[in-house]
């Protein structure tokens, strides 16, 4: 029965994340609201969660934060990528679409 139920949350969860990629405004609105969280992240580390993250006392806790703020930004990284990617190809087709003559 388990093996059933974590094919249905990888069916889903690769479902979800191809309709979260190919529309552009989930797309954006998704980078924005990681944006949002890796900056709030990093500004909350950096004072008020300065003392609980305080390397010499919790190491742990120190690098599992800060790694979540580098993958919340490497995230984002990777979707104004993919976005940079998705706008050129949509561009090129649109202007091989003005190039070819009605039929």
């Amino acid at each position: 029965m388990a093996r059933k139920s974590n094919r249905w949350i990888a069916h889903f969860s690769t479902h979800s994340a191809r309709g979260l990629v190919r529309d552009q405004r989930t797309r954006r609105k998704t980078m924005f609201v990681v944006v949002l969280g890796a900056l709030l992240l990093v500004f909350a580390g950096s004072t008020f969660l300065q003392a609980p993250l305080d390397p010499h006392e919790h190491l742990l806790w120190f690098i599992l934060y800060w790694l979540a703020c580098a993958w919340l930004t490497l995230l984002a990284i990777l979707l104004a990528l993919f976005d940079l990617l998705m706008v050129r190809a949509d561009g090129r087709a649109r202007a091989e679409r003005l190039r070819t003559p009605m039929e």
